[in-house]
């Protein structure tokens, strides 16, 4: 099985403008695609932006199978790659932070909800989703969708790799000064569950916060096999599945835990 490249969107688009944001996006997919990569991840919220408030959240927010959805079906489908994305999902009369998943033909793979939500906007403006291991098959890896905050408890990344994850897609809005999250906690997930992390993160000022950049595609053996700066940019790396077999054997973590042991933890 060959590698898949995968390429990291980090930006921030423009908060509130959703057309301005599916151009970013449309944009950055050709200069992924000329790369030759298969899979393009975008930040947490890129569709709409994050610092846009309750009443921003309230009237950007669109259903999984929204025309923002059939947008990046459409740009996915033009530039031949999957496209994972941040938004705000609205379900009836509930609001969501979720990530979607679109393959390279246009479908609709995979949507996953937020389940730990994080400060005081995000606690007010959505509700926690429930379903901690989403995947999909992609390119003939076993792919898995969380966001941000989500990556910061271990059991939620051990979750993935035991329900065999290869590939986990993070979009995330990470801010200062928490920056040791993109530097150590993103490489040690990868390492420690023998699995790909691929982090995209927002950049520069919005509104209240302030986002540190530091995107990485984190590999199995803790390094990181892409690394973006603190401003725009889009940067790409291999997932190698052969890789990833060679060194699951060297760090058999999975295989030699004693779950009898961890019952403590539920």
């Amino acid at each position: 099985m060959p590698p898949l490249r995968t390429a990291l969107l980090q930006s921030s688009g423009q908060p509130g403008d959703v057309a301005a944001n599916l151009k970013v996006l449309d944009e950055a997919a050709a200069r992924a695609a000329a790369t030759g990569a298969g899979l393009l991840v975008a930040p947490e919220m890129f569709l709409t932006g994050y610092a846009i408030g309750d009443e921003g959240v309230a009237r950007l927010a669109e259903p999984a199978d929204g025309e923002s959805a059939d947008a990046v079906a459409g740009i996915a489908e033009r530039h031949d790659l999957a496209v994972a994305y941040g938004y705000p999902e609205r379900d009836g009369t509930t609001v969501y932070n979720a990530a979607q998943l679109i393959g390279p033909d246009g479908t609709r793979l995979l949507n996953y909800r937020k389940t730990h939500l994080y400060g005081d906007f995000e606690s007010g403006a959505f509700t926690p989703g429930d379903q901690p291991v989403a995947q999909t098959e992609l390119g003939g890896l076993r792919v898995g969708l969380m966001i941000c905050y989500d990556v910061e408890f271990p059991e939620n990344v051990r979750a993935h790799a035991l329900a065999g994850t290869q590939l986990l897609l993070v979009p995330t809005a990470l801010m200062h000064p928490a920056e040791v999250v993109a530097e150590s906690v993103v490489p040690v997930r990868a390492f420690e569950n023998q699995i790909y992390v691929a982090y995209a993160n927002r950049t520069g000022p919005e509104g209240d916060f302030e986002f540190v950049g530091l995107s990485a595609l984190a590999g199995p053996d803790g390094t990181a096999r892409a690394r973006a700066g603190r401003g725009e940019e889009l940067v790409a790396g291999d997932v190698d599945p052969e890789f990833l077999t060679g060194s699951r054997e060297v760090n058999p973590y999975l295989r030699d835990r004693r779950p009898g042991l961890y019952t403590s933890l539920v």
